[in-house]
């Protein structure tokens, strides 16, 4: 991904360490009480719900051993970056593209796209294949073709 300084790549060096505090917070009950985070030299935050939502994703991610990249949305990616964080082909994505399915720039000769217009695309696909899924389900209860 092309974007700035910022942006991380985390891989799971640490794969039983991370394992333990997986298996941690997949016992631990979602309290009512924030997330507390505690720095090296002892004081202590609070963690905004999103935070911790974010960590929860990240270590789980790197439990089963995925790479994590962290970006701002404003990242621009290739069209490969994105067909690839789409889990299509390039050719697939370009047509995409060449549809008017999410917005790009072309600064070169290379398309270019924005994090966020790609993870916007791909919820507007998962929420029509639920959609989908869900009439698909009661077209085939009203035929009555569920064994009950």
């Amino acid at each position: 991904m092309h974007g700035t300084a910022e942006d991380r790549t985390l891989l799971p060096e640490h794969r039983a360490e991370i394992a333990e505090l997986c298996a941690f917070l997949d016992r631990t009950p979602q309290a009512a009480e924030p997330a507390l985070l505690r720095g090296p030299d002892g004081s202590t935050r609070t963690l905004p719900p999103e935070v911790y939502e974010a960590l929860m994703v990240v270590v789980r991610a790197l439990s089963e051993g995925k790479a994590v990249t962290v970006a701002p949305v404003n990242t621009t990616l290739t069209t490969q970056e994105a067909a690839d964080l789409l889990g299509v082909s390039r050719p697939t994505f370009v047509k995409v593209l060449d549809e008017g399915g999410v917005p790009f720039t072309r600064p070169g000769r290379h398309r270019r796209v924005l994090l966020e217009d790609v993870l916007a695309y791909k919820e507007k696909r998962r929420s029509r294949r639920r959609r989908g899924l869900d009439e698909l389900v009661g077209l085939t209860e009203d035929a009555d073709l569920y064994d009950t």
